[in-house]
Formats: C-alpha cells, structure tokens, sequence
C-alpha cells in the first residue's frame, strides 16, 4: 500500500507540469551515451512516449559523431579535425549522410515505433527545410551552417500526430550538392527557434554547465555566459551546446535545459520535477 501511495504522490506531482506542457512543442537534442547505451536507449523512448502521451509534442534532432567515425575507419577512409570540426570533403560527406540519415535516424523512428510512437524521420534535406551554406569550404569542406529553417513540413508532420525525428544535414540549392554535415546542437537550437517550441533540451554527458569546482550552475543567462566563457569555464564541447540554447532564446524559446543523459528518465525528472537536474539558460 505505502509504494502505491508513492506512485500516487508522483503522479500528483507532475500534474501542474502535464498540465502547463500539454499541447507544447519540446526539441530534443538526442545525442552522447544516451544514444549508445542499450539501457538508457530504452528508457529515453519511453520518456519520449510518455511526454507524447499527457500531450507534450517532441520534436527529435540527433547526432552521431561516434557511429560517423567507426564507419569511417572500418571503410579505412581518413578523417581529421581542425577547430574541433569533422573535415568532411565529398567521400566523407557521404559516409556521413549514410549514417545519420540512414542507420541512426531509422534505429531512433524504428525504437520509439516499437513502443508505440508514430514516428517519422527526415533529413534537413527533406523539402529543403534546412538551409545551409559552407562555413569555410576550403578549410573544413561540407560542413555547413544554417542559413534558413522553413518549419513548415516538420509542423505538418507534428499537426498529424507524427514525432519527427531529424537527421542534421543541410541542403543547398545547387542540383547535385552533396548537402552540409551540419553540427547537431546547433541544428536543435535553429529548430527550436523556427517552432516557436516551449523547451529545447540537449542530453549530454555532463550534469550540466559546471563551475571552477565542477558544480552544476542551475540557472543562466546571456550576460553570465559571456563571462564564463571569457574566463575559459565554459569551452570545448560545451560551446556549441550553449551557443545553441541562447540562439533558441533569442528566437522566442522560454528555456533552454543542458542535461545528463546518463541519467536513467533524465527528461522526465527535469520536466516534470520542481528542481530539475541540469542547468536551465533563460
């Protein structure tokens, strides 16, 4: 009787928070061991079900640079990074597309079907509805950024009650083009924005932001970015991640969360609890 009383609590609980989200649309930035470990593959589907089940409208965007690089080596083709960024000439480009677009996305659609979504996946190339155009084509080859998000056929697929689930390449108007390895965290926070969703979150594998002390900082804004980065405390992998949450800010998105993804129902406990467990950029 105590544990069913528990369960009751819980579900009481998240009621205020089914009840403010019904209805919203959430970008979700899927990506680090959440993607990778069989387990938490699992239970991120069904944290996505449930949220589709009390109303919440997810919108998946996915990443896969680990997959993106074992392909590589077991075809023996040669990559490198400069700047941190994948250099991606032509062979490459379409390792990558081969990967994201067709093993990652349909592994995603194909897990959440099984528990019951209607999920549908879709590359940027997809009626064109990400625009890109190469960052520096002589330095970095077909990685690109985004120029233009039309949101309109992933808004169709959301009216019909799909759960899109996107590969990030971008289309360019040449006929021909190979298309833009575009980065993931920035493609999230360009869709968020295009949406007008209510959250955008990015799964990671850090419990958040951290301070000099390796503390999560729960809260943030522009101003206290710029000086975190200014002192070197948010770098490296991070930079993107942030630089994504204040583009979906600026464009009209109330929160941005950065989340472990490590951590089992991680979506459900900083959606549907008081205190969350990442840090929140607002």
């Amino acid at each position: 009787m105590k544990k069913k009383m528990e369960q009751v609590r819980t579900l009481l609980d998240a009621l205020p928070y089914i009840k403010r989200y019904s209805d919203e649309i959430f970008v979700i930035k899927y990506g680090g061991s959440a993607q990778l470990n069989p387990e938490l593959k699992e239970k991120f589907a069904r944290d996505i079900i449930l949220m589709y089940l009390v109303g919440i409208k997810p919108v998946i965007v996915h990443g896969g640079g680990n997959a993106i690089g074992a392909t590589l080596d077991r075809m023996q083709i040669k990559s490198h990074f400069i700047d941190g960024l994948r250099v991606t000439d032509e062979q490459v480009m379409e390792v990558v597309e081969m990967v994201l677009s067709g093993s990652i996305n349909k592994e995603i659609t194909t897990l959440l079907n099984t528990h019951g979504a209607k999920a549908l996946g879709v590359s940027g190339k997809d009626a064109n509805f990400i625009k890109a155009q190469a960052i520096d084509q002589d330095k970095y080859g077909f990685v690109g950024k985004i120029i233009k998000i039309d949101p309109k056929v992933i808004e169709k697929l959301i009216f019909e009650k799909f759960i899109p689930v996107i590969a990030p390449i971008g289309s360019y108007e040449k006929s021909g083009h190979p298309g833009f390895n575009i980065n993931a965290d920035t493609a999230a926070g360009h869709i968020a924005a295009s949406l007008k969703a209510r959250k955008v979150i990015f799964m990671t594998d850090t419990p958040g932001v951290l301070n000099t002390d390796k503390e999560i900082i729960h809260t943030l804004d522009e101003e206290q970015i710029a000086l975190l980065k200014e002192k070197g405390t948010i770098a490296g992998g991070m930079l993107p991640k942030v630089d994504a949450c204040l583009h979906a800010v600026k464009g009209g998105v109330p929160k941005a969360h950065i989340i472990d993804g490590r951590v089992e129902h991680a979506l459900l406990l900083e959606v549907f609890t008081s205190d969350g467990l990442g840090t929140v950029i607002k």
